[in-house]
């Protein structure tokens, strides 16, 4: 049997996806009034997506509280009118073929800082006073640079599993098909998996069980709250780039362990969770880490990071070092990546924007 190419659809559960080119979660900072609602920015943006030929597009950070923004000026899944803005945008994907996916985030002692842009190069923590707020994490510490994080209760804990299967539920009303949870890039769940930032002694802290336990009942509550038919992403950075830090080899095992919970697969990224990480940024940097996941776990897995060519796309996919891979940067530069992607390859495709056909993509 050989293996997949570019544009060879995957099916997950009942759900099939026409192509392995994805738009990865990409935050872009825009939500107006600190309300957490998608504006017209949003919509013209995914909507430039929508028309690419990308299988995929998932949605950036949407937090599960306001507590569980980066800043505020992200989006929000945590009431009903946030809902209904979203239904406007994943109409809009389904209707041109596209899959439409959503991250649900927390961003732990990252969240209340401001956002990357417009506010005259400030960074770091917005003060409370200011009209930021008490950020939480797994342990009382800071990530460098920001204000003190207070350690969440097991109370609180419990309030952020439920936020999760909230915000599960209302993704769902709003019409996502792919709900991926946000276990990365330093927020609250990635911080709980590490014990460079989880000095915890309970049951949440220590070995490895109870490291990822957090993330365990997530997915647990999650699946329960949104049936069989709805697909579980679950994003990992699969290394900290720091020694004694969390590592591919436990993102492997949780990653079994997240499968038997109802995920189904797993999309690979590397760190963020200190500061000061020596990171060998370079083209296909975190391939490795996704295809060492892909090897000694037992769930699909998605590559990302500096992927920019159709041709780099292609040898990922056929090569079997993944099963799909994520492009932001570069649907940024160009949102029709995919259909640019299938006529450099000689890919015969049957979807694209009717409208836009008298100036099709040179086939190479």
């Amino acid at each position: 049997m050989t293996n997949p190419t570019l544009f060879t659809p995957i099916t997950l559960r009942n759900l099939t996806i026409r192509n392995r080119v994805w738009v990865p979660p990409m935050c872009m900072y825009s939500a107006l009034g600190k309300d957490g609602v998608p504006t017209d920015f949003h919509r013209a943006h995914y909507g430039a997506l929508a028309l690419g030929g990308a299988g995929l597009v998932i949605v950036e950070a949407t937090a599960v509280s306001p507590e569980g923004r980066i800043s505020f000026h992200d989006l929000g899944i945590w009431n009903d009118d946030q809902v209904e803005a979203f239904k406007q945008i994943t109409s809009l994907m389904r209707n041109n073929g596209v899959v439409p996916g959503i991250q649900i985030a927390h961003a732990g002692r990252k969240a209340s800082t401001y956002p990357g842009w417009g506010y005259d190069g400030i960074d770091g923590s917005v003060p409370v006073e200011a009209g930021g707020w008490q950020t939480v994490s797994a342990s009382a510490n800071a990530f460098e640079g920001y204000a003190p994080a207070h350690a969440l209760t097991e109370e609180g804990i419990a309030q952020v599993v439920a936020d999760f299967a909230a915000a599960a539920r209302r993704s769902v009303e709003a019409g996502f098909q792919v709900l991926e949870i946000h276990a990365a890039h330093g927020y609250l769940i990635h911080q709980f998996l590490s014990p460079l930032t989880n000095e915890r002694t309970d049951d949440f802290g220590g070995p490895l069980k109870n490291r990822a336990r957090l993330l365990l009942d997530i997915v647990r509550t999650m699946r329960a709250e949104v049936g069989e038919e709805i697909v579980l992403f679950v994003r990992f950075s699969a290394t900290d780039w720091i020694e004694g830090g969390w590592n591919e080899e436990e993102t492997s095992i949780v990653t079994d362990w997240v499968k038997d919970l109802g995920a189904d697969t797993v999309d690979i990224s590397t760190g963020g969770l200190v500061a000061g990480a020596k990171i060998p940024v370079g083209p296909g940097y975190q391939v490795p880490l996704a295809h060492y996941v892909k090897e000694h776990a037992h769930l699909p897995t998605s590559a990302v990071g500096m992927i920019t060519t159709a041709a780099q796309a292609s040898e990922i996919i056929t090569s079997g070092r993944a099963d799909a891979v994520m492009l932001g940067r570069e649907h940024l530069r160009d949102p029709h990546f995919a259909l640019r992607a299938a006529a450099e390859l000689g890919e015969n495709i049957s979807y694209g924007t009717p409208q836009y056909q008298r100036a099709p993509f040179p086939r190479s």
